[in-house]
């Protein structure tokens, strides 16, 4: 029994430092091409770590909220901002937990995020601004406005988040999903192996992108190296995503907020027609459009079109 127990224990750490080595090979095979850094990085100092933005142009203040699937950052928009740069001061943050940003060991929630934009827009821009947000972060944008209308100005949302799966709250499954992630090792190898360059090809072939010809290897780059960087913390903004934590009721805000409000659609997003009417029926005086041969990244995929639409609204 004996020699049975100590070839067991030798086993399983024969195992975990295997699962560790793995993990190792994992972050340096990310990173190594190091995609996301730009010279013009800067830092505000927040209250739960640093978060990394850059700032071009001048011009009324504009700024963008990238999504908050795995990977994401606000290289999102990097097909954008020299175009937007042109007539207006444009923002680009990568969230907490996300991109280049600190990635601190914290239960992420929307109100958090609200808290961030609002102190951003504060004491970084200094004045009123208007706003691009994606996905998920666009019951951020939401409920910032309902909370504090003197922050944003005009709204645009592209492929807002479903009002139905923002009503999920956490359940004991994806309570105990989210622990999972969280333990070290086994959690981080988890994490690993949903989060591999393949998958993300996977990702953008069938969900991100409409015409799989269209996507750059650059952006699979961005996303594999962002939600690897600097090392396993960015499964914890990951984890908070899948255990619901960042979803909220946006109902009552979104019928509450008179700011003009448009909605950038990839036309061949599932269920995007069904989203889009759900957002209107709450809010009659929103407008949007429909990006033809698109999917959730439109604005990645046919930066053009949604740069035309962008600057009709805004203007």
């Amino acid at each position: 029994m004996k020699h049975k127990g100590k070839t067991l224990l030798a086993l399983a750490g024969l195992v975990t430092v295997s699962i560790h080595i793995i993990n190792r090979v994992q972050y340096s095979v990310a990173t190594v091409k190091n995609v996301l850094s730009c010279p013009d990085n800067n830092y505000y100092e927040w209250r739960f770590g640093k978060i990394r933005y850059t700032k071009k142009g001048n011009g009324t203040p504009l700024l963008l909220l990238h999504d908050l699937s795995v990977g994401s950052s606000s290289y999102e928009f990097h097909e954008l901002i020299d175009s937007l740069s042109k007539d207006h001061e444009v923002y680009a943050l990568d969230f907490l937990g996300y991109g280049l940003s600190d990635k601190p060991n914290i239960t992420f929630t929307n109100f958090m995020y609200v808290q961030l934009v609002t102190d951003f827009v504060k004491n970084i821009i200094g004045k009123k601004t208007d706003v691009i947000a994606t996905g998920d972060s666009c019951p951020i944008a939401v409920m910032t406005c309902h909370n504090n209308p003197e922050v944003f100005g005009k709204l645009i949302f592209i492929n807002p988040q479903s009002l139905y799966q923002l009503n999920q709250i956490p359940s004991k499954q994806t309570k105990l999903l989210k622990l999972l992630i969280e333990t070290p090792i086994l959690g981080t190898f988890v994490y690993n192996m949903l989060t591999t360059k393949a998958s993300f090809e996977k990702t953008f072939r069938e969900e991100y992108f409409a015409n799989p010809y269209n996507i750059d290897e650059k952006d699979i780059l961005s996303y594999f190296e962002a939600s690897h960087t600097p090392d396993y913390n960015s499964k914890f903004a990951f984890s908070s995503h899948t255990g619901r934590y960042l979803n909220i009721n946006i109902l009552h805000a979104l019928k509450e907020i008179n700011h003009s409000i448009y909605i950038i659609a990839g036309e061949e997003k599932p269920d995007i027609n069904t989203i889009v009417d759900n957002y209107i029926y709450y809010n009659s005086a929103i407008e949007h459009v429909y990006i033809p041969k698109t999917k959730q990244l439109p604005h990645m995929e046919k930066p053009a079109e949604v740069l035309e639409h962008l600057e009709m609204f805004l203007h």
